[in-house]
This record gives structure tokens, C-alpha cells and sequence, in this order.
């Protein structure tokens, strides 16, 4: 009788969980973020646009520069909230890729779709002094240049780890990966630790990476590698009301991507040094921009040493509370075997931006004007390693070292 009585007792526990996990309603509605832009154009060798981009750089200049159409949608639900205040959720993201003047099937030679973020999160634990902990495939720790979009310290990964945990005033992180994204071909565990908050000045704060690359067992000619990098934030920068972010990084090994994984192949030997600085700022509701500069040393023991050198800037000047005027100059130098090669690029924007006429406000509808200058030694550069390119011999503009292109855009995020 009393096994009877237990086994019912049982089932409407069982049931009665469930039935309040289900009902337990999320910390949040549904969170949803994006990013999108789109556009045409044409150049004045075809009626075609093609983009500008010099050989050995790791970035071009964005502005009248991007010839793809490209979209995000993040998606973010808390599933739980618990007592400590912390919350259990998941996160999402797809990623939309098509280059210009092909069909927008979003797949093949035209483009990709890719889920580029999936994981599961808990935030702020009281145990962890408001730290986090995910597991998944995530954009973990990107710092980018927004006029060049180049990410020079991204640490995503698909792995997981313990995240800005509170310790003494600075925030302690630590996350293992093996895959650093869907294209990526032999795997490497890469172990990143992070410290941030050291208060070095008035307004100014020290962070600090390390990278771990352990050498792949099953890869023969593998090896491993460190990258380390300091960067500094200096915020009122110039009283101008912006961010002056200043970094200075080295690896080695497949440590040479420099936060990401690289090259497995590559040794001790082979050692990249870089330095960023880049500073925003919005002097006032209607002046606003952002300038950046670039130097990266790349030293291989087989000869093939480069010098890339990157500098340029965007000014953004409000016309009234709609209408700004966006211009863009941008200068990319590369020293290597075979000669230095060199490109130029200006761009005029003309712009409607209904939400205001700052630096980052957006939506933008933008008419734009691009003008590009290459040398020789970029050309042949191009030839060699990028044939049919904007740059190229074989490429719209031929024989010519310069280019243009003409075009409209819209550029939106939320």
C-alpha cells in the first residue's frame, strides 16, 4: 500500500515541476538586434562598382568601399531569472552575405548565410561577483576599427569559458575555444585570458590578453604559439567628449593573428608585432568622426617580411538635424618583396539621417563619390595574388592606376 501511494505522490511531483518550469515566465521579452546594408553603384571602368584594397593590408577603408550586401539578427532570451539576480538565457545569430551585381541567393559564388553566433549564457552571478558563464559558438571580446572595420583583437570562438568576474575592482575572463569560426579548417585549442580595470589616469583604464595556442597532436608540421596584447582606453579624450583607444600587440607561431588563431604552420620564428590607435569623438551635436592608424611588422625567417603602415580618417559634419556631409581619406602602404605598394582613397558622402546628424547615428541613406590612386608595384601585387581584382591589370580599370566609383547606400543597426 504504501509503494502505491508513493508511486502517484511521484508522477504529480514530476508533473507539478514541469508545469512551474514551463509557467516560470522569461526575465525578459525577446531582445532582438541587427545590423543591415545595401546598396548599387557603378565605376568608370564598368558598369560595374568595384571596391579598392591593397594587397597585404588587412582592411580597406568602408566608406563607398563596400561592394556587398550584408545583414544581422540577434536574437536574445532570458529563460530564467534566479534569486541571486542572475539570469540563464540563449543568444543567436544569423549572418546575411551577397556580393554586388549577383543574383541574392545568398548562397555559392554569390554569397552565405551562416549562423555566426549560438550559445547559452548565464549572467551575473552573485558568486562570481556579477561574472558570467557561456558555452556555444560567440563573438567573444571583437575590438574594431569602425571607418576600416578591422577587427585587430577578436577573440570568438567557438568554445566557452567564465567572463568579467569581479575580483579586487579589475574583471577577470577566461574562455577555451578550438574553432575561431565556420571557415575555419584545423582546429587548435587556444586558451584567452583577459584582465581589464586597471585605472592608470583620470579617465583612462588598462586592459590586458594573453593567448595560448597549443600545438595540434594529429598535425605534424603544427605548432604552438602566444599572442599578447595591452590596450589602453582613454575616455574625454581631449575634452572632445570621445574614446582615444591606443594597442600594442605581438605573437608568434599561429599566434600571429594576434588574438585570433592563425597559421599552425608557422614557428617561433615567425613573429607579428602590431600598433593601433584610433580616436571618435562628437565635438558637438553636429561635428563628429573618427581617425585611425595601423602599423604592423611581420617578420618570417623564409624572407617573406611585410611592413603594413594604415592611415586615414572620417569627418562627419552636420549640415541641419537631418542632413551631414560624411568625407573619408584613407592611405595604405605595404613594404614587401618586390617593392613598396601604395593605395589611396577618398570618398565624398552626402547623407540623410533622419535620427541626427552625429558621427554614429543611424539609419544613413547615402549618395557617395569615391576616388582611388594606386602605384606599380600594387598592381603587380594584385596580379600575382589577386587577379581580376580592382587593383589588377585584368581587373575593370586595366592598366590604370586609379579608379572611381559612384554610387547610394543604406546603412542601419539597432
Amino acid at each position: 500500500m504504501n509503494k502505491k501511494k508513493a508511486m502517484p505522490l511521484a508522477r504529480v511531483s514530476v508533473a507539478s515541476l514541469m508545469s512551474t518550469l514551463l509557467l516560470i515566465p522569461a526575465a525578459n521579452a525577446l531582445e532582438t538586434t541587427g545590423y543591415f546594408r545595401t546598396g548599387l553603384g557603378d565605376s568608370s571602368g564598368s558598369d560595374s562598382m568595384r571596391c579598392f584594397k591593397l594587397q597585404g593590408a588587412q582592411s580597406k577603408y568602408r566608406l563607398g568601399n563596400e561592394c556587398e550586401q550584408y545583414g544581422e539578427l540577434a536574437l536574445k532570451q532570458n529563460v530564467f531569472n534566479l534569486d541571486d539576480g542572475s539570469a540563464i538565457g540563449v543568444y543567436g545569430m544569423g549572418s546575411f552575405f551577397n556580393r554586388y551585381d549577383r543574383t541574392p541567393t545568398f548562397n555559392g559564388d554569390n554569397g552565405e548565410i551562416r549562423a555566426v553566433q549560438a550559445y547559452a549564457y548565464w549572467n551575473n552571478i552573485a558568486a562570481l561577483n556579477g561574472g558570467n558563464l557561456w558555452a556555444g559558438r560567440r563573438y567573444y571580446k571583437r575590438n574594431d576599427i569602425h571607418i576600416s572595420d578591422f577587427f585587430y583583437w577578436n577573440q570568438s570562438a567557438t568554445g566557452g569559458g567564465i567572463e568579467d568576474v569581479n575580483i579586487g575592482g579589475l574583471k577577470y575572463s577566461l574562455a577555451f575555444s578550438r574553432k575561431d569560426n565556420q571557415n575555419q579548417k584545423d582546429f587548435q585549442n587556444r586558451i584567452d585570458f583577459n584582465v581589464a580595470g586597471f585605472n592608470t589616469n583620470p579617465n583612462g583604464s588598462l586592459e590586458i590578453g594573453v593567448s595560448y595556442l597549443d600545438k595540434p597532436s594529429n598535425q605534424p608540421n603544427a605548432n604552438s604559439g602566444v599572442a599578447v596584447t595591452l590596450q589602453h582606453k582613454q575616455a574625454n579624450f581631449m575634452g572632445w567628449g570621445g574614446v582615444n583607444t591606443f594597442a600594442v600587440q605581438r605573437g608568434q607561431g599561429p599566434g600571429t593573428a594576434l588574438g585570433s588563431t592563425g597559421d599552425p604552420t608557422l614557428s617561433s620564428a615567425d613573429v607579428s608585432y602590431r600598433v593601433v590607435d584610433y580616436f571618435d569623438w562628437q565635438i558637438s551635436r553636429y561635428w563628429g568622426g573618427q581617425i585611425a592608424a595601423v602599423y604592423q611588422k611581420d617578420e618570417r625567417p623564409n624572407g617573406n617580411d611585410l611592413r603594413w603602415t594604415s592611415l586615414g580618417g572620417r569627418l562627419v559634419y552636420g549640415i541641419s538635424d537631418q542632413f551631414k556631409f560624411s568625407t573619408e581619406l584613407g592611405h595604405d602602404q605595404v613594404q614587401a618583396p618586390g617593392g613598396t605598394r601604395k593605395l589611396t582613397k577618398l570618398t565624398l558622402a552626402p547623407t540623410w539621417s533622419p535620427k541626427g546628424p552625429e558621427f554614429k547615428s543611424r539609419p544613413e541613406f547615402r549618395l557617395f563619390y569615391t576616388y582611388a590612386a594606386w602605384n606599380r608595384a600594387a598592381q603587380q601585387a594584385a596580379d600575382e595574388f589577386d587577379a581580376g581584382s580592382a587593383l589588377s591589370s585584368t581587373g575593370t580599370f586595366g592598366n590604370d592606376l586609379h579608379g572611381s566609383n559612384v554610387g547610394f547606400q543604406i546603412e542601419q543597426w539597432w
